[in-house]
């Protein structure tokens, strides 16, 4: 059996949101009563905004009555903490506008990761399908066997638990926990609540699940692009957004995203990023601080 090459990054990525769980930027505890099962976040009536949070540097005083504060980071990184009242709006209706805003600096991600999306809904209309015939398959292992004679390249192995038949670059494995199924250049696995879907010919993947305790993750990457979308459970909201491009804009960015917090009935408090580095443990994190400073961590 071949081991696709895009499934290696495919699986560390999964991985790697594994290990980073009790790091994660949307992890919760309490500061003050609400009805959220994580946990609780304060009601902010006006932001704070010190004149330095890690590596950002405040650019004059807070603006809009106390609503809106500007900072500069490395390699002229722009982060804006903002404090947005609900009023007759949702907080996904509110944090969409924010996304759309932010996507327009980094266009040809946006359009790549369309495209993603399009071929997305066509492999999984298909994957059904592909997942009935390997079930069958295996309900015929042994007549595949007897046929293996005369295929050198076919195998197919069976132990408790375990399922395997392979074909050239084609290959099902079922284990307890985790299913994996490759058609050529695509792979589909199933490992707990994940699902990752990679295709080698365009060089996407896309990765979506969710934690045991409600927490949601969702990367779907192409090529040069990526995004990347983390939410924890509950009514609160606490929502982490990035979208990244390898190669930089016109202006320069690379990196844009947000972090936003907030109790049930808002307000939301919500810090924008735009940087020239991809590396979001910089200007990223320290604008999460922000964030963590005014709604609670």
């Amino acid at each position: 059996m071949t081991v696709r090459p895009f499934l290696i990054p495919t699986v560390c990525a999964l991985a790697a949101l594994a290990a980073c769980d009790e790091g994660s930027s949307v992890r919760i505890s309490s500061t003050r009563e609400d009805a959220d099962a994580k946990g609780v976040l304060k009601v902010v009536e006006t932001l704070q905004c010190p004149q330095t949070m890690g590596s950002l540097t405040r650019k004059g005083s807070a603006s809009a009555g106390g609503t809106v504060c500007t900072y500069v980071g490395p390699k002229g990184a722009e982060v804006s903490l903002h404090l947005v009242p609900l009023d007759d709006e949702t907080p996904a209706q509110i944090l969409k506008a924010f996304e759309r805003r932010l996507s327009g600096h980094l266009p040809r991600a946006v359009e790549q990761l369309a495209a993603s999306e399009a071929a997305a809904a066509r492999a999984a209309a298909s994957a059904d399908l592909a997942a009935d015939a390997a079930d069958a398959a295996a309900a015929t292992a042994e007549r595949a066997a007897e046929q293996a004679a005369s295929a050198a390249d076919r195998a197919s192995v069976r132990a408790p638990g375990v399922a395997i038949d392979a074909h050239g670059d084609d290959a099902s494995v079922s284990l307890p926990g985790m299913r994996i199924e490759t058609r050529g250049d695509k792979a589909s696995v199933r490992i707990g609540g994940f699902h990752i879907d990679a295709d080698d010919s365009d060089g996407s993947a896309r990765i979506t699940g969710s934690g045991g305790d409600g927490e949601n993750v969702s990367i779907n990457a192409r090529d040069d692009a990526a995004e990347i979308r983390a939410s924890a459970g509950g009514d609160a909201t606490r929502v982490s957004w990035i979208l990244t491009d390898n190669r930089p804009s016109e202006a320069g960015w690379r990196l844009v995203g947000y972090e936003a917090r907030g109790p049930v009935g808002g307000p939301l408090v919500v810090a924008t990023v735009r940087s020239r580095d991809t590396n979001r443990d910089r200007a990223f994190e320290d604008a999460k601080d922000l964030v963590t400073l005014n709604a609670g961590e």
